[in-house]
């Protein structure tokens, strides 16, 4: 089994965004439509109006002012730069057809696989009994071999079926890093639920204690979490587009992302995990 650490394979290096080694991927091969995230629509394959020769946003201190969020909150988790200098060796999009193609159709499947990847690190670390982590490892090991692989392989891999082989290896690290905490039963709130799955869209969670709940696949979008506490809360795909997070603990929450921290709203009182980058929105900018 290859070694594996946080620095060698973590947030800071192959799971993190490393734009000036990508070509521009996120705004060439990714759709979007007009919305309140995009203010134009956009072709898979076609390169963005604000992309530069350079493979550089024209316009990237300006993105929110000019109606492009979703870029700011967009997190490929270190796909960009693998796809553009390990998978296609350097090769640009820009170079042939061939390569723009394929390049374009691996792009979305390493970012998933990475995606996943981030995951399975941050179960590696919840764990500490070799019984338990043992299994882990093994799937991170599986995982990135996927992701190392050529574009043919990997253009024809189901990713749907390796989040679904991993998720019970995720759940079960949870419940051992949430240990006494995540069985106790909290009472619900404004009339609403707490736990995975539940709608908690623009929910009154101000001040709440939610330190080890489960909450994954939950629907957080507008709520208010403002001074909330959230240590040890799983938070696995929780949409948390325009949740307030001011103030709000975050440091020992399971399975944030940066995009979802992206998503959100937030201040300088937010405590956010080692490691994660404090939106520059939050500060009006």
């Amino acid at each position: 089994m290859a070694e594996r650490t946080r620095v060698e394979l973590g947030r800071r290096e192959d799971l993190g965004a490393d734009c000036a080694n990508c070509f521009g991927l996120c705004c060439v091969a990714l759709a979007f439509a007009t919305s309140a995230d995009f203010p134009i629509d956009k072709p898979a394959g076609e390169p963005c109006v604000n992309l530069d020769e350079r493979d550089a946003c024209r316009v990237h201190s300006e993105l929110r002012h000019r109606g492009f969020k979703g870029c700011t909150v967009f997190d490929c988790f270190g796909a960009g730069q693998k796809v553009s200098r390990q998978t296609f060796a350097g090769r640009s999009w820009r170079d042939d057809p061939a390569t723009r193609d394929a390049m374009f159709s691996t792009f979305p499947i390493v970012r998933r696989l990475h995606e996943l990847l981030w995951y399975l690190d941050q179960a590696i670390t919840l764990v500490e009994s070799a019984k338990a982590g043992a299994p882990l490892l093994a799937m991170f090991e599986r995982v990135l071999a996927l992701s190392n692989q050529q574009p043919d392989a990997l253009t024809g891999l189901d990713v749907d079926a390796e989040f679904d082989r991993a998720r019970p290896l995720l759940i079960e690290a949870s419940d051992i890093a949430r240990g006494a905490r995540g069985s106790r039963t909290k009472p619900p709130r404004g009339g609403r639920s707490l736990g995975p799955g539940s709608d908690l869209m623009g929910a009154a969670l101000a001040g709440a204690d939610l330190r080890g709940m489960t909450l994954r696949g939950s629907l957080m979008i507008g709520a208010d979490l403002r001074s909330a506490r959230l240590g040890r809360c799983d938070l696995l795909g929780v949409d948390m587009r325009d949740a307030d997070l001011s103030g709000a603990d975050l440091r020992d929450a399971i399975y944030l992302t940066q995009m979802q921290v992206n998503s959100a709203r937030g201040d300088d009182a937010t405590a956010l995990p080692a490691g994660f980058s404090r939106p520059s929105q939050w500060n009006g900018r």
